[in-house]
């Protein structure tokens, strides 16, 4: 009881005492200073990009085809899980950074590094990063595809590659990707395909009717592509289909 007493005691101003709130606030103050204007317009300008990244890394990139093909292997060996969602994205991302690499080193070379020791405006460094980003995706795109939104968007008929606005090259960049990625993966189909025949054929010729052939052929499927080394073909066919 006396221990008691003594805690309370001791602890009665303690919970007499106001209770401290912080507060915050938020508000548009004057300066006097033009570079705490710029550095303030250089954070807005970063988190607008930080927000934007991950879809330019997986539309203005190599990112689409390669997942994509990875996918169709995957499913053309019927494994449902294996490898898993993060591992096909991980490998996808490595090897992203792995071809996109000289295109990023151009842009820092020519508009980051310019930009952050203040020879360009933020303007001119805008121009010279697309500068790269541009060259790699009209590389990578078909003129078939590319004339399909030059006409969609009643532009006047470009006589450079350089009049073609940026607008235009991303979507036409992305659909070409898309029949690329198709185009291989249709390709890593047949062998597969094979597989599935002759093991169904010869099921039903051995009067196996109710064995599912899927059953049989996953095996032979997963041994011919350890066999032939499947991970390094399909990886060098990717990274050799954009030199």
């Amino acid at each position: 009881m006396v221990s008691l007493l003594v805690i309370f005691t001791l602890a009665t101003p303690a919970l007499a005492a106001p209770l401290q709130i912080p507060t915050v606030s938020f508000g548009v103050e004057s300066t006097q200073s033009p570079t705490e204007v710029s550095s303030s317009l250089q954070i807005l300008f970063l988190l607008t990009i930080l927000s934007l990244a991950p879809s330019i890394l997986i539309m203005m990139t190599c990112f689409t085809r390669i997942i994509v093909v990875l996918h169709f292997t995957r499913t053309a060996l019927a494994l449902q899980t294996m490898p898993p969602n993060q591992i096909l994205i991980g490998l996808t991302l490595f090897l992203t950074f792995f071809i996109m690499a000289p295109t990023w080193t151009a842009i820092n070379n020519q508009a980051l590094q310019p930009y952050l020791a203040g020879s360009l405006s933020q303007e001119q460094a805008l121009e010279k990063a697309s500068d790269p980003l541009r060259e790699f995706m009209l590389k990578q795109t078909r003129e078939k595809d590319l004339a399909l939104f030059v006409n969609m968007s009643d532009m006047e008929q470009p006589q450079t590659y350089r009049d073609i606005p940026t607008k235009v090259v991303i979507p036409a960049f992305i659909l070409s990707e898309l029949k690329t990625a198709f185009q291989i993966g249709a390709v890593i189909y047949l062998p597969f395909i094979v597989i599935d025949m002759i093991v169904g054929s010869v099921l039903m010729s051995m009067g196996m009717m109710m064995l599912p052939p899927m059953m049989i052929s996953l095996p032979f499927k997963v041994l011919v592509f350890v066999l032939v080394d499947g991970w390094y073909l399909i990886v060098r066919s990717l990274i050799l289909s954009y030199q």
